[in-house]
Formats: C-alpha cells, structure tokens, sequence
C-alpha cells in the first residue's frame, strides 16, 4: 500500500471512530413517578421484578415501540415504560457508606451520610466530586467514584 492510501485509510479510520465515540456514551435516564416496575420484558403483561423509585437512575441499553430496556447500579437488567421516565440527574450510592461533605474535598466536615442504594438529586458536578440533595434534607459534597448514575 502506498503512503497516500495508508495515510487516508487511517484517517478515514480514525473520523469512523470519532464519529461513533457519542453513539457509544451511555444514555441515562431516572424515574419521574413515585414508583415505576421494572418489568421482565416490554409491556405490562411481564413479570415486575422490582419497585423503583422517583429519580433512581438507569441507564438504557436497548428500545423495542415506547418500552425501554434498562440496567441499574447492580447491573439488574429489565423493562421500563419510557414516558415515565425522565432527564432530571440523579445518582445512587454504590459503596456501604458515603460521607456527604460540607466542600468538594475530603477534608470538608462532615454533614451527613448516604447508604448503599440511596439515591441523591444532582446539585452540581466537578470532575471528581457532585454536590447533592438526600432525601433526608442533607445537601453537601460527595466523591463520584461512590457513585453510579450521571
């Protein structure tokens, strides 16, 4: 091959990449009722397998008509309706406990604490810590890496 094809096949390869790199980015989603089932396949007449939650994120890994098929934190795979689902940034705590902090760092005091499977309304993000809302009313920073969601 000559250094002309080579060059081109690569950048055609590279723009091929780039290209498809926002396809891949993972499209998250939360619940907008009070409760919604996770059901075992696309429509009401699937098993529910689990209750979710209002703002318990998901993230959708497939479509089939206006259901949604979904993963949670814990990589539980299941069907949701998708008008019941909305775009409001939440995420849930995925180690045992997660300190909620007064500052975006590790030596910001203490304000309270977040459990695993508690979900957190979305204040604010950096790179590396999101300012959130519990449910029990404490607003304050926690480490992303304790975090799955948005």
């Amino acid at each position: 091959m000559t250094a002309r094809r080579l060059s081109t096949a690569v950048f055609l390869a590279l723009a091929f990449v780039f290209a498809a790199a926002p396809a891949a980015a993972q499209q998250m989603v939360s619940v907008d009722r009070n409760e919604i089932n996770m059901r075992s396949g696309p429509g009401t007449n699937h098993e529910s397998l689990w209750l979710l939650g209002r703002g318990y994120p998901l993230q959708i890994i497939g479509h089939k008509g206006q259901w949604v098929q979904v993963r949670d934190f814990e990589s539980d795979k299941g069907w949701v309706y998708r008008p019941l689902l909305g775009n409001k940034r939440h995420f849930v705590v995925k180690v045992k406990v997660a300190n909620i902090r007064s500052k975006p760092s590790t030596r910001g005091g203490i304000v309270g604490k977040a459990l695993y499977g508690d979900v957190l309304r979305t204040l604010e993000r950096t790179k590396n810590w999101v300012k959130v809302q519990h449910e029990g009313g404490a607003k304050g920073w926690v480490a992303r890496r304790l975090l799955w969601g948005w």
